[in-house]
């Protein structure tokens, strides 16, 4: 193989991947970068504050809506 259908077969094992893992959520287009962070920080917000029927509802454990809920809102 040459070094470019490497790179290929790698991105498209990458892509299998992140295919594979679930999102927790999902970031409406066309929001700058403070948006984003002022976006990111009420939902996590809002998402400790659900009961375990509603996360049930958005299929999520109470774990991993604690999870999710308590990381910064700088990171993705």
């Amino acid at each position: 193989m040459n070094g470019l259908s490497d790179v290929r077969l790698k991105l498209h094992s990458e892509e299998l991947q992140d295919a594979q893992r679930p999102q927790l959520y999902s970031t409406p287009a066309g929001m700058n970068r403070w948006q984003l962070m002022v976006h990111r920080w009420q939902s996590r917000h809002e998402l400790l504050g659900l009961d375990a029927e509603q996360l049930r509802d958005i299929g999520l454990t109470p774990e991993q809506a604690q999870r999710e809920g308590l990381k910064p809102f700088w990171r993705n």
